[in-house]
């Protein structure tokens, strides 16, 4: 049974369809309903899942590190908000800019723990369901474009993500107007909106799978169109994963949990089977 056939007939596919598990990111501006519509998903979703935040509102988060979560005690106790990224602004004072620095060390820190789960559980064979994404969510303010100009801060942040910051195997970004967002949120201006949400739009040439679906329709039709395209992605991976023989033959790699090295193997599978067949006339 695959994940598709599993999806129409409402019950759960096998482990091994998903083995390594794959993580899906909800992405879009404030007000496209992405925590809404990820708690929907997790409802709906015919596979092994969960969501994890991943966003910098720590008040919506369930998980942080303990420095973290002692440095977010402090500022509730002196009044201050849950946004615990530096601010970065240019012409700040140095002792400013150092403790931006530290912040935003103590930062990369909790991004780093967040992934560390994502990959926990994506090696228990399940498939992870990003609220937000921080690649997604800072790729135009501190990846895209020269870094010249942008506080240190902000170019040391913008270089751990492109270099290190694992990017989620399928983006969905949820689209409204920027009318909309602002009638959801009442947050930023139709300008600010509209450019943010055309930030959002430009990661189709950056990610090698993202969708952009109408987040303006009724919540379950919405969760229903998540959920057919991450079983559609998650059908389409098992498919790709080798025979257990071919899978001998080519001598992957396992890691301690017994489960194969993420890497290029479709490709190896291909260009072997096409080998077999010119050896045997097949």
């Amino acid at each position: 049974m695959t994940p598709l056939d599993a999806a129409s007939s409402g019950r759960r596919p096998p482990d091994s369809a998903i083995r390594g598990g794959v993580s899906v990111a909800l992405v879009g501006p404030d007000g496209a309903g992405k925590s809404t519509v990820a708690a929907e998903v997790l409802k709906r979703l015919p596979l092994p899942a969960q969501v994890l935040y991943m966003g910098v509102n720590l008040e919506s988060s369930s998980v942080m590190l303990p420095t973290t979560r002692l440095v977010l005690s402090i500022k509730r106790r002196r009044g201050g908000n849950s946004d615990m990224t530096a601010r970065s602004v240019r012409g700040r004072t140095p002792l400013a800019t150092a403790r931006a620095l530290v912040r935003m060390l103590n930062w990369l820190a909790e991004e780093a723990y967040r992934q560390f789960l994502a990959g926990r559980m994506r090696r228990g064979g399940q498939v992870v369901i990003f609220d937000r994404d921080f690649f997604c969510d800072y790729h135009a303010s501190t990846i895209a474009g020269p870094s010249r100009g942008r506080p240190i801060d902000a170019r040391l942040h913008g270089f751990v993500l492109r270099r290190w910051y694992r990017r989620p195997d399928l983006a969905i970004m949820l689209d409204a107007p920027p009318t909309v967002l602002l009638d959801r949120k009442g947050q930023d201006d139709l300008e600010g909106l509209a450019r943010r949400r055309q930030e959002y739009l430009d990661l189709a040439s950056v990610l090698p799978a993202f969708a952009v679906i109408d987040g303006t329709r009724p919540l379950d039709v919405v969760a229903d169109d998540v959920v057919g395209r991450i079983v559609a992605f998650v059908g389409a991976e098992a498919t790709a994963q080798p025979s257990p023989s071919v899978a001998a033959d080519l001598e992957v790699p396992a890691d301690t949990t017994g489960h194969a090295i993420e890497g290029p193997l479709p490709v190896a599978v291909e260009v072997l089977g096409a080998d077999r067949a010119a050896a045997t006339g097949s």
